[in-house]
């Protein structure tokens, strides 16, 4: 049985004061704005894994097609013998790197990162199972704040997948970089999935599908905000929008008001108006090019050495280098 062990830095408490401070913030701003991972409670992640299996929905496959073609070439391009997922949730896609770095005969240890603590338990003790010689160590907390807390020692290669650097604002996506590379010693690197700027036609129905699964992913943010802050939102009061902005090649998911209304945030003591039709941005999905994931590495400290992508340039996994 492998060594497994679990580093807890972040706690429900934390959690529902990051949740209080995020909805006031983006229901006083104007725009409004919630954060997207406010979407994926229980119910929001059975919401998404559906989303992932619809026709129009390309991103999870296609990654998972890439990443399957190209992961022994990964591990040689690599030779790490520490992988730290970021956001690694249950680490099914994970399973394809920890085969191909056993492969290669250079894996020591495995260190997955979530802000889910019950999420990170159940991956460590199927792991630990699977791979009795692999040293387990989990680590509760925020990628965006608490990457200093990852274990230090040996070749580390971070892995942060599922194009979710998309989801940060041009300036957030600086900021997190540039903590990765501070967490780095030279030589080490970064394994980053992203997806790729498509025609409008194929992007947009993936985050706006026939069967209005996405629509309901959307709306679960209200769902959120009703039970854990004691608001009285209408979710289907609420119309799902995506649309692609074409200026800075991102998908936004936006949730308009279909008839004026007043929300009542109890917990925080807040009263929100919505004008009929007014919208409030839930998600962007910044879609990319080579050459900018290029730059992006360029202006936190990092070098691309190898990059993969699909058949159809839908999707890319790049590997970086901390110099």
């Amino acid at each position: 049985m492998s060594l497994a062990a679990l580093d807890v830095h972040l706690t429900e408490s934390d959690a529902s004061a990051a949740l209080r401070a995020d909805a006031a913030a983006g229901l006083t701003a104007e725009p409004k704005v919630l954060p997207p991972k406010w979407f994926y409670d229980a119910r929001g992640s059975e919401l998404f894994e559906q989303i992932t299996e619809l026709p129009e929905y390309y991103p999870t496959r296609t990654e998972r097609a890439l990443l399957a073609d190209s992961v022994d070439d990964i591990a040689a391009a690599s030779g790490a013998d520490t992988i730290v997922e970021l956001g690694s949730g249950s680490s099914t896609k994970t399973r394809l790197l920890l085969d191909a770095f056993t492969r290669a005969g250079t894996l020591r240890s495995y260190v997955p990162q979530d802000v889910s603590e019950a999420a990170l338990r159940g991956a460590l003790d199927t792991l630990s199972g699977e791979y009795p010689d692999l040293e387990l160590r989990g680590v509760v907390g925020d990628f965006t704040r608490d990457l200093g807390r990852l274990p230090r020692g040996g070749r580390r290669m971070i892995a942060f997948l599922g194009g979710t650097i998309g989801n940060l604002l041009p300036a957030e996506r600086a900021a997190f970089l540039a903590h990765v590379r501070s967490v780095l010693d030279p030589g080490e690197q970064l394994l980053l999935g992203t997806g790729l700027v498509v025609a409008p036609e194929v992007v947009v129905p993936a985050y706006d599908d026939a069967a209005g699964v996405t629509a309901e992913f959307n709306r679960n943010v209200l769902h959120v905000l009703n039970r854990e802050l004691d608001a009285d939102f209408v979710p289907d009061d609420f119309a799902h929008v995506a649309v692609w902005d074409a200026e800075n090649e991102w998908i936004e998911m936006r949730l308009r008001a279909t008839r004026t209304m007043t929300v009542h945030v109890r917990a925080l003591d807040l009263v929100v108006e919505f004008a009929a039709g007014e919208e409030m941005r839930t998600e962007v999905s910044a879609k990319f090019h080579r050459n900018g994931v290029r730059e992006m590495y360029a202006g936190a400290g990092f070098e691309l050495t190898r990059w993969w992508a699909d058949p159809d340039d839908r999707f890319g996994l790049s590997l970086a280098t901390a110099v």
